[in-house]
């Protein structure tokens, strides 16, 4: 069985989709549509802007997301048996299982974009990479932590991304690298993403989630909040709604996908990031870029 993963936030890049954009009428004509509906030109930023323009919040999503999905939705042998996205590319995966229209969940990943944005100017917060050590022994010294840390993406074995206030990361760098991992590593992120303080940014989300029409997918997304997959509309919907303050549990969900037989895994979007990921998750899968 076939499965299709798309990336989150970190993996855009100067240039990206303009190959696409000039190889493809049908590519052409979607991404015109999205700069139609974000309200400015995307693509220029895309194609001709410096990595730091990417950076900014409400072009960083979108472009991800455009990307990811147009890459997907206009071959021909794109035929899904499961999807799963990291983090934003959950809602990539929404639309290239047919969930989301691609208007709507354009739409939806703008909207939380510029809810995260809010949220990360409310109060300052970061996240780390912790390398090395297993996942029951971050969560233990987390919990010990009087500041708000939480994990935030379990990836692999081994890496694990904490998120919190300034001060709890801080802490938990030091006591995790005291109880032996290799590293604790500090991101370049604007904010807490995936814990508590993202509750008002989920409250805005869910407002625009609940707003839009989910349609019947074509086959199950394995979404981050639980790792299972789903193919009911409310539970879809309901598991969309906590995204932003649980953790992305995407070992969980690589490992309940080859369970319920995935052999091969097709990254469609930006970079390879993912196809990383599942080989350390599962060294036998079959993995490869989506192009």
């Amino acid at each position: 069985m076939k499965a299709y993963v798309f990336p989150g936030q970190g993996a855009q890049f100067p240039g990206m989709g303009k190959e696409l954009y000039n190889s493809s009428s049908q590519a052409k004509e979607y991404f015109e549509k999205a700069n139609e509906i974000l309200g400015f030109r995307i693509t220029d930023t895309m194609f001709d802007g410096t990595a730091d323009e990417l950076k900014e919040t409400r072009v960083t999503q979108p472009a991800i997301f455009l990307h990811s999905v147009i890459n997907a939705i206009i071959r021909e042998d794109f035929a899904p048996d499961m999807v799963a996205g990291h983090s934003l590319g959950e809602f990539s995966a929404l639309v290239a299982n047919k969930a989301l229209s691609f208007e709507d969940g354009l739409k939806l990943v703008s909207a939380r974009a510029q809810a995260m944005q809010k949220a990360c100017e409310m109060q300052p917060s970061t996240m780390a990479a912790i390398l090395g050590l297993d996942d029951e022994t971050v969560q233990k010294i987390c919990s010990e932590i009087e500041e708000i840390v939480v994990p935030a993406n379990y990836n692999c074995p081994g890496q694990l991304v904490i998120s919190g206030s300034i001060k709890g990361i801080e802490i938990a760098c030091e006591r995790l690298k005291e109880a032996g991992a290799k590293r604790a590593l500090p991101l370049q992120v604007g904010g807490a993403f995936h814990s508590p303080l993202m509750e008002p940014a989920r409250a805005e989300l869910e407002a625009a989630i609940m707003a839009t029409t989910f349609n019947t997918p074509i086959c199950p997304v394995y979404q981050n909040a639980t790792a299972e997959p789903a193919t009911d509309i409310e539970i879809i919907k309901n598991n969309l709604n906590v995204q932003l303050t649980a953790p992305v549990k995407w070992t969980q969900s690589v490992q309940n996908m080859v369970a319920d037989g995935a052999v091969e895994f097709y990254e469609s979007g930006p970079g390879n990031v993912l196809q990383g990921l599942v080989k350390k998750i599962h060294k036998d899968a079959i993995t490869g870029a989506y192009s």
